[in-house]
C-alpha cells in the first residue's frame, strides 16, 4: 500500500530557524529589552544591591545619621545631573557646568554682600547669568555648528576665568549674605532624617523636569532630536530651536544648583566644585542615560548620583583607603557604558 505523507506545512526557512535561536527569546534577551524600555531599572537594582552589601559590611551605613549626610552630599551633584541629562539626551555634553555653577553662585554672593542687592534680586541675577551661559553654549552648537564637546570645553575656561576675575579670589561666607541665599542650607527634620532645604529643591527639579520630558511635546522633541536629529528634522521638528532651548534651560537649572551649593557649603568659594563636571557626567552615565542620546531620563540620573554617594560612604565605612575610591567610580562608569552599548543592540 502507498503510505500518505503527513502534512507538516512548508519547510522552515533559515530565517525562521534563526529566529528561534535569537537572543530575544532567551532570558538574557528579555532582560536586554526591559533595560532598553526602562533605563532607570538597572541603576535602581545597582543602588539597592549596593546598599544591602554596604549595610552588611558595616551596620552604621543604614543609620539615619549617615543617610541624612548622604542625602545632603548628593543635593548639588543631583541638581547638576538634571541639567547634564537634558544635554546628553540630545547626544551632546556640557563640560562647563561646574564653572557656570561657580560663576552663578559668585554673582549671587557678590551682588548681595558687596553691592547690597536684596536677596531675591541677587538670586535672580545669578540664575540670569547661568541662563546666559547656557544660551551662549546653545548658540555655538546650533548657530555656528561647533561640536558640543569643543564648544563647552572652550567656554569652560572662559567661565572659570570670569568667576575668578569677578570674585578676585575672595570667598564670601554665608553669614554675609541675606537669609534667602542661605535658605537652602537650613536644616530640616523629616522624621528621623535631618536634611537641608537644598535636598527638597533638588527633588523639585527632578519632579518638574521629569514631567516635562515625559508629558510634554517639548520632551518628546528632545528625545527625537537625540535619537536621530535628521529624522526629527524631516518629521517637522525645529531641531535647532529644541537644542537651543535645552542648553538655555540647563543654564537655569545650573543657576539653581549654585543656590543649593551656597547653602550646602555655607560660603561662595571660587574654588568650589572643582570636579563637578565629572561628577555630573558620572551620575548621568551610571544612571542609564545613553551618551549617544535619545534614551534615558532624570530618574535614572537621581539613582546614579545616589550610587556615587553610596559607594563613597560605604567604602569609607568599610575602611577602604580613599585613594582607591575613585577606582570604584571609574569601574562603574566603564561598566555603565558597556551595558549601554549592549542595550543599544535592541534598537539595532
Amino acid at each position: 500500500m502507498r503510505q500518505t505523507a503527513a502534512v507538516t506545512g512548508p519547510p522552515a526557512s533559515p530565517e525562521d530557524e534563526l529566529g528561534r535561536l535569537t537572543p530575544r527569546s532567551t532570558l538574557l534577551g528579555r532582560v536586554q529589552r526591559e533595560l532598553h524600555a526602562h533605563p532607570a531599572l538597572g541603576p535602581l537594582i545597582v543602588l539597592v544591591v549596593s546598599c544591602i552589601v554596604f549595610a552588611f559590611l558595616n551596620p552604621r551605613f543604614i543609620a539615619f545619621a549617615n543617610i541624612s549626610v548622604m542625602l545632603q552630599q548628593v543635593a548639588v551633584v543631583a541638581a547638576l545631573g538634571v541639567a547634564q541629562t537634558l544635554i546628553i539626551l540630545t547626544a551632546g555634553i556640557d563640560l562647563s557646568i561646574g564653572a557656570v555653577m561657580v560663576l552663578a553662585l559668585l554673582v549671587m554672593a557678590q551682588l548681595s554682600a558687596e553691592n547690597q542687592v536684596v536677596g531675591v534680586l541677587a538670586l535672580l541675577g545669578g540664575i540670569v547669568v547661568a541662563t546666559a551661559t547656557g544660551m551662549l553654549n546653545g548658540g555655538l552648537v546650533t548657530r555656528f555648528r561647533v561640536p558640543p564637546f569643543i564648544a563647552t570645553l572652550g567656554t569652560l575656561f572662559i567661565f572659570q576665568s570670569a568667576g575668578l576675575l569677578y570674585a578676585q579670589g575672595q570667598t564670601i561666607q554665608a553669614a554675609q549674605m541675606p537669609p534667602l541665599l542661605n535658605w537652602t542650607g537650613t536644616a530640616l527634620e523629616i522624621g528621623p532624617l535631618n536634611i537641608i532645604n537644598g535636598v527638597l529643591v533638588a527633588l523639585a527639579l527632578y519632579i518638574v523636569v521629569n514631567y516635562m520630558l515625559t508629558r510634554t511635546q517639548w520632551g518628546r522633541h528632545v528625545y527625537a532630536v537625540g535619537d536621530d536629529v535628521e529624522a526629527a528634522r524631516l518629521a517637522g521638528i525645529r531641531t535647532n530651536h529644541v537644542l537651543f532651548s535645552v542648553y538655555a534651560f540647563a543654564g537655569v537649572i545650573v543657576g539653581v544648583a549654585g543656590w543649593i551649593s551656597i547653602g550646602y557649603a555655607g560660603a561662595a568659594d571660587p574654588n568650589n566644585a572643582v570636579d563637578a563636571n565629572l561628577q555630573s557626567i558620572t551620575a548621568v552615565v551610571i544612571g542609564g542615560t545613553s551618551l549617544f542620546g535619545g534614551r534615558g531620563g532624570v530618574i535614572g540620573t537621581l539613582f546614579g548620583a545616589l550610587i556615587v554617594v553610596v559607594f563613597s560612604s560605604g567604602l569609607t565605612l568599610a575602611d577602604v583607603d580613599s585613594l582607591y575610591q575613585p577606582i570604584a567610580q571609574g569601574v562603574l562608569v566603564i561598566l555603565a557604558v558597556a551595558v549601554d552599548q549592549w542595550i543599544r543592540r535592541v534598537k539595532a
